[in-house]
This record gives structure tokens, sequence and C-alpha cells, in this order.
């Protein structure tokens, strides 16, 4: 908040400078015009407003030379301006005051588009900071075991295992689980998206939400600095350190291009007046042309400054990374702006990517009872098991544990399921081993899944489905990527291949692999990436298993809501809301900011040349001069500033 406010502390400074000197260079012009004034008398007149708007490029210019970064824009602008103000002391020669002047004053204004574009680029990355929370809320125990107060402390100092408190409007401070309580959480801060995600006890929560309605108690499961909302502001801050190969060209350039400007300018100024000379011996210097010489080389050095390359591709890059963290896309670096632009292969793993990588029912097929009856008996026989299957099977049966059934004589046979008295039944609840161990005459079911049977005192009464279901947006993802132009779309997976070809039919994905180790994984990625080096690969994963493929790949992708530490740590995109569609709006969002780039090299570069061309040959105007640089910066930093409002592809 104290940055903020000191930058706009200095914009409205900037603002009332530039405002000020305007005004002031007019008085100038009309003072220059009602009076006769000598030279000296009305550059006096012209320093003031110069000074006003032009002392701080001035002092810029002169701490580059004394570190040796010499050759900077500021450094450029104040020798054209100081040429300008100069050029009237030569004999013969028209004084460009007010030309100088204004030269500064336009810069100023370029200078001030540029620092508005840079500020609202770091706004849509405050509004991660925005999740960083202050404060978590303890409770301390009072003497002989009484309840306790509550206390504030800094979110550094809880341990992990300690139970924090959430009060509705409170920013939840620490990953954790919830203990106690049930209440909305607002989470667009971290995946950009409005609708509030309802959490109760028994779920996780991440830090950097919102809590909006009821008190959560919730057990720290990661110390602040392995928390969710430190990970995220680490990764956006450090974003910027990783240049995209246009950036670091453009810095290159303009390491090498400057230098090369201001001496062809100093030619431009001395040569040809000495050839002149030289050509007509006796000629004086008024003669020789050296006014009008300087004149076009300080136009030539006007022109030649490299602002709007040097300003507005970092910009347009910056705002690209900003833009896409507003839609909780994490771009860890602008590098991989260029990687996401030229994608042409992705590769996903299944569990927890394209499906949710979680077992829930998804078909019930009772004979001796009907569905609600099949779904309650599992439910009691797989009551006390930590199986996710058993655990699927009492999430489809929730008054399991409330409907007052007794449970008893629970067997648990290795490798087969379980079985138990349920009331006076006899209850078997696994595969096909143990039905056959029952007597029991079960079938098989032509639906893809883990398939559970279940058997009543020795009687078959059914089975029920288990599967990992396909999230909805996983068929959004696999269009829009395709409408892209991704040409290659594979699936991973260490699952079975009857599973993993269920979901490839169901997204229309035609080449996929099953039954794979993470050693595998890595290997056909190799193998997709051989070959051609103009292919750009992704590859999207969550588990911790896909780390190692995620630092393999072009492009590694994850997914962040529910992704493994290893996994975040290891991509260069992170995905916060979990979705696959986001993909194609990262793809979409770095080829739009490559575009606007380009645009702006074009820009800068034409209209440059042009007016180089016409100042060589004297043509061109100190106006002219002026609107090649400061007026195509400013349209520069415009059209950059287009790049923080992303939109869906």
């Amino acid at each position: 908040m104290e940055h903020e406010h000191h930058h706009e502390h200095g914009m409205r400074g900037a603002v009332v400078r530039i405002l000020a000197a305007a005004v002031l260079l007019i008085v100038a012009v009309v003072i220059e015009k009602s009076l006769s004034l000598p030279t000296w008398q009305l550059l006096l007149v012209y320093l003031v407003p110069y000074l006003l708007v032009g002392h701080e490029t001035l002092e810029e210019a002169a701490e580059g030379v004394a570190h040796g970064d010499v050759f900077n824009e500021d450094f450029l602008m104040s020798v054209a301006t100081i040429g300008a103000l100069c050029i009237g002391f030569l004999p013969g020669a028209e004084t460009e005051f007010p030309e100088a002047v204004f030269v500064m004053l336009f810069f100023q204004v370029g200078e001030l588009f540029e620092g508005y574009a840079e500020g609202k680029s770091r706004e849509n990355i405050a509004h991660l900071m925005d999740i960083r929370p202050d404060v978590a809320r303890i409770e301390v125990s009072g003497e002989n075991g009484a309840a306790g107060t509550e206390r504030l402390v800094n979110p550094v100092e809880v341990a992990v295992g300690r139970t924090i408190i959430i009060r509705p409007g409170e920013k939840v401070p620490l990953d954790g689980v919830v203990v106690e309580g049930s209440s909305a959480l607002n989470t667009v801060a971290l995946t950009g998206e409005s609708v509030p995600r309802t959490v109760a006890e028994g779920d996780e929560v991440v830090s950097g939400c919102v809590n909006l309605s009821g008190v959560l108690r919730v057990r720290t499961t990661k110390s602040f600095g392995e928390s969710t909302v430190s990970k995220i502001i680490d990764l956006v801050e450090h974003a910027v350190e990783n240049k995209s190969k246009s950036e670091a060209f453009i810095t290159r350039f303009a390491r090498i291009y400057t230098p090369v400007v201001v001496v062809c300018a100093v030619l431009l100024a001395v040569v040809p007046p000495i050839v002149n000379c030289m050509t007509s011996p006796g000629l004086s210097i008024a003669n020789c042309q050296l006014s009008i010489w300087l004149y076009r080389a300080l136009m030539f050095l006007i022109v030649s400054c490299p602002c709007a390359l040097v300003l507005s591709v970092p910009l347009t890059f910056f705002g690209g990374i900003g833009g896409a963290s507003r839609r909780g896309i994490l771009i860890k670096g602008s590098n991989f702006m260029d990687v996401l632009a030229k994608l042409d292969t992705v590769v996903f793993d299944k569990t927890g990517t394209l499906t949710y990588g979680q077992f829930t029912v998804t078909a019930v097929h009772p004979e001796e009872c009907d569905e609600q009856q099949l779904l309650h008996l599992a439910a009691h026989v797989e009551h006390f098991t930590t199986h996710p299957i058993g655990a699927a099977l009492r999430d489809a049966f929730p008054d399991e544990a409330t409907d007052g059934c007794s449970v008893g004589e629970v067997e648990e046979i290795a490798g087969q399921g379980i079985r138990a008295c349920v009331g006076d039944r006899l209850v078997s609840v696994g595969n096909t081993r143990l039905m056959d161990a029952v007597g029991a005459q079960w079938h098989d079911c032509h639906h893809v899944g883990t398939i559970i049977h279940v058997a009543i005192d020795g009687r078959y009464a059914g089975h029920i489905v288990i599967n990992d279901r396909v999230k909805p947006d996983s068929h959004e993802a696999v269009s829009r990527l395709r409408h892209l132009g991704v040409s290659r779309l594979v699936m991973l997976s260490g699952d079975r291949e009857a599973v993993v070809a269920d979901v490839a039919r169901q997204l229309e994905i035609t080449d996929y692999h099953a039954a794979l180790l993470p050693v595998d994984k890595v290997q056909y990625v190799e193998q997709l990436a051989a070959g051609d080096e103009t292919h750009c690969l992704a590859f999207v994963g969550d588990g911790i298993n896909d780390a190692p493929v995620l630092a393999r790949a072009d492009v590694g992708i994850a997914m962040g809501g529910l992704g493994s530490d290893a996994a975040i740590e290891a991509a260069d995109v992170v995905l916060m809301d979990d979705q696959p569609s986001k993909i194609a709006e990262a793809v979409s969002i770095a080829r739009r900011t490559l575009g606007i780039a380009r645009q702006n090299v074009w820009l800068a570069i034409g209209v440059k040349l042009a007016v180089l061309v016409l100042a060589v040959v004297g043509l061109a105007t100190m106006w002219m001069a002026v609107f090649a640089d400061v007026g195509v910066t400013v349209l520069a930093v415009l059209n950059a500033m287009r790049t923080l409002y992303s939109v869906k592809s």
C-alpha cells in the first residue's frame, strides 16, 4: 500500500509539473513574439519551463554518466535538447528554444503514460499481494483448562497442527483442514472465478481465500512460508526475472544500438560542414552550414532514441503476465509466453487433470433389492475402512452413519473385500473372488470402472460401479486447443488400459498410453519432443509423480488448486482453479501478448526509419522528430496496455 501511495503521489506531481511547464512555455513564446530580447535573455526565459519539466531527466542522465551507463534514453534526450538550446548561438542560426522545451515536455508526457501503464500492470500483480493475510487468529487457553481468549498473531508464528479461527470477512491465513464449522469461501483472488466455494468439516482450505459466512476452525497443515498464498506471491514476484527472447533481444539491441546512434549523430553534425569547408576554402562557419547539419543531427538523435522499444516490449510482457494472473493463470516468466504462443503439442496426465482424481459411484445395478438398499448395505459394510472405494460408497449413501442400523462381525479379507453382519443379514462386498468364496452367482458389467459386487446371505444382490469422473471442463479444453491449432493432443496415465481408453473416447483423444510409470511418461515426452526443434510441447499434470515430466517439457503446466507442491514447483505455468480449459486461455493470452509486442516493434521501427531518412536529407522538422520518438512511444505504451485486459479464446 505504501508503494502504491508513493506511485500515485509521484504521478500527481508529474502531471502538475507538465501542466505548469506547458503554461510557462506558452508565456515564453508570447514574450519572444512581443519583446525583442537578446538571445541570452530569451534563453533564460525558456530555461524556466525547461528546467521545471526536465530537471529529473537531466539528473538521471548525469547519474548514468557517473555510473558508466551513458547511452540511455535520458542521455539522448538531454543531449538533443541542450543542443537545440545552444544552436541559436551559432553564427547565422535561428533559435530553437521552443522546440527544445517542447521536446522535453513531450518526453515527460511519454514518461507519464509509461508510469501509468506500469502502475496498472502492478495493480494486477498487487491484487495477489492483497491476498497475503496480515494476521492469524488463535485461541489461548485460560487457567485450569477454562475457555480462553482469542489472540491475533503474525501468520509466520503459527506452527503446523495449530488450530486457527477464521471469522466471516477474514482472509484464510494458512493452508489447513476444517475441523469445525461450514462456510463459503471467496476464491476469486486465487482462481479468477467469482462463484464461492462451500467448505465444511474435513475439507481443505488454502490461504488467500476470504471467508464469507460462517466461523471456521481450521487445523493448519503448512507453515506460512510453505502455504499457497506465499508460493503464489513468490511465483509472481519472480516471474519478471525470466525474460522472453523478445525482451532479451531488445535489451542487447539497445546496448549496441544507442552508442552507434550517438556516433552517427556526431558524424552527421561534423563531417558535412568539414567537407564543405575543405571543398570551398575561405568559407566562414556560417557558410559551411554547421548550424543546419547540427540541427539535423539533433533530430537524428531524437528520432533514434529507442524508448518505444525499450519501454513498450517489456511492458507488454509484464502486462500479459498481470492479465493472466487475474484469470487464475500464473505464468512464471515472460520467456514461457514465447513457448505457449508456439504450442503445437499438449500432453495430458489423466488423473486429477482431465478427471477429478476421486472415486465416485457412477452406476448401481441391483438384482435382489433396489438401488438405495444396495448402496445402504454396501456403505454399512465399508463403514470402518479407510480405502478410497469405501469412502466413495459412504459418500454415495450419506445417511449411513445416522440410520440406526447395527454393524458387527466385520471381517476384511485381503485381496477380496469385506463382509459384515448388517442387522441380521451377512453382507459381503468385494470382487469376484469374494463372490466365488461365498457361493454367489455374479455376472460382469459392461460399464468401465471398478466393479464392486454385493452378496446378501450368499445370494448375489447386484453390483456397484466406481470410477473417476471426467471434468466437464475437459471437453472444452480439448475443443478449444484444437480450435487454436494445437495439432497433437496426447494422454498419458498410470491407470488401467480400459479406464484410460474410456476417458480418451469421451474426450475424443486418439493418442493415449496407459499403465505408465513416471519414468515412462518422461520417455514418451522425450520421444514426442525429439526430431523437430520447432515443435513446442506442454505437459499438464498435478501429482508428485508428474514433477519429472513437468520439468522435462518445453513448458510444464500444473493444476494449482489440488495439485501437489512438487508439481507446482516444477511447473512453468500454474492453473489455480484446476480447469483444463485455462490451458487454451493461457495460449490465447500468450499469442495476443506476442502479437502486441510485434506491433510495437514494427510501429517504432517503421516510423523512425521514415523520419530518419527525411532528417538526413533535410525534409524533417523537429516536430516530426518529437512524434517519431515520444509520440510513437506513447502509442506503443497505450497499445501495450491492452495486454492487461486478457480475453478468452
